[in-house]
């Protein structure tokens, strides 16, 4: 098992070595002369070659390759254009709305999404496995921001139970906090979850078929227990990996979902730095993704060794 894991933690090395290239390249690939779009229509060419000097464009690509991964490799991704801040610092500020967003979002769609599914495949080809196919349909078929323009509407609007936008740092109060997280949750976790549930429900289903289960029945053993126990603990790995492959996606979805309802986190950072061209903050967030879903994929690979034994490639 440690041979396993340490081959996957190898593994990572490449893939963290072509994100780095592409994400620096991002800057480089731009059409048109960076620093003259930092200046705007207004720059003077003085103030173009100063934000060339100050950016490091003067010097040979790979010499800017090679300070750019040594300064991200200490934890430096550099300082704001225009907030004349650190990256680093920045992303301090706006990280908690974030995990939290996303802590919420998964425990949410966690707790719909396999019972969902479990019910589904237990009912195969009933009511109650058509109605859950097609809430995992619309879950596909609708935008977040569609999804969340709808929550506020009848939540906030109509029935004034939640509110509309914002965001309430957890140290302000749970109640307040989980109120200003409830919509951007669900809004957020609605493809989420009908993924889960469809993955689970294929998952459980095929378990079901197999010759332990129908022992297990014709010992008697009760629905709940087949199900969890049995069924579930089997069909573990598939579930396992969709479930870190949606929370490496939630990464890309908090863009729009934190722009939606006015959530200070990252995805505004990212969305604020795109509209003033603030590469530095561009480059430092894309990092910072890139290496959140590639842990988060090694630990997907991990857990098959403790779900399933029998893995050792």
């Amino acid at each position: 098992m440690v041979e396993y894991i340490l081959r996957r933690l190898l593994a990572t090395i490449p893939v963290l070595a072509v994100v780095a290239i592409v994400v620096f390249s991002i800057l480089h690939l731009t059409p048109g002369d960076p620093a003259a779009m930092i200046a705007g229509d207004q720059g003077t060419e003085e103030q173009i070659q100063q934000i060339r000097q100050k950016l490091g464009f003067d010097r040979p690509i790979h010499e800017q390759f090679y300070v750019w991964l040594v300064n991200v490799s200490q934890g430096n991704l550099g300082v704001s254009i225009f907030s004349n801040k650190p990256v680093t610092e920045l992303l301090a500020q706006r990280i908690e709305p974030t995990i939290a967003l996303t802590v919420t979002t998964t425990i949410v769609t966690v707790f719909l999404a396999l019972p969902l599914g479990v019910l589904a495949a237990w009912h195969a080809g009933s009511l109650i496995d058509r109605s859950v196919m097609s809430f995992a349909v619309l879950g596909f078929a609708f935008p977040v921001f569609v999804i969340g323009y709808i929550l506020i509407y009848v939540f906030a609007l109509k029935l004034s139970i939640l509110p509309v936008q914002g965001y309430v740092s957890i140290s302000e109060g749970f109640w307040p906090f989980l109120q200003h997280l409830i919509l951007p949750s669900f809004a957020l976790g609605m493809s989420f979850t009908a993924l889960i549930a469809r993955i689970t429900r294929a998952s459980v289903l095929e378990v079901l078929s197999q010759d332990h289960i129908r022992t297990a029945k014709a010992k008697g053993v009760p629905t709940a227990p087949l199900l969890c126990s049995h069924a579930l603990k089997n069909a573990a790995v598939p579930i396992v990996t969709i479930i870190g492959v949606g929370i490496a996606l939630l990464l890309s979805g908090v863009v729009v979902t934190e722009s939606v309802f006015a959530i200070p986190g990252v995805g505004r950072l990212v969305v604020d730095a795109i509209l003033s061209r603030d590469y530095p903050v561009i480059q430092g967030v894309l990092i910072v993704f890139a290496l959140v879903y590639v842990l988060i994929n090694l630990v997907i690979d991990v857990s098959y060794v403790f779900l399933d034994p029998r893995i050792r490639y």
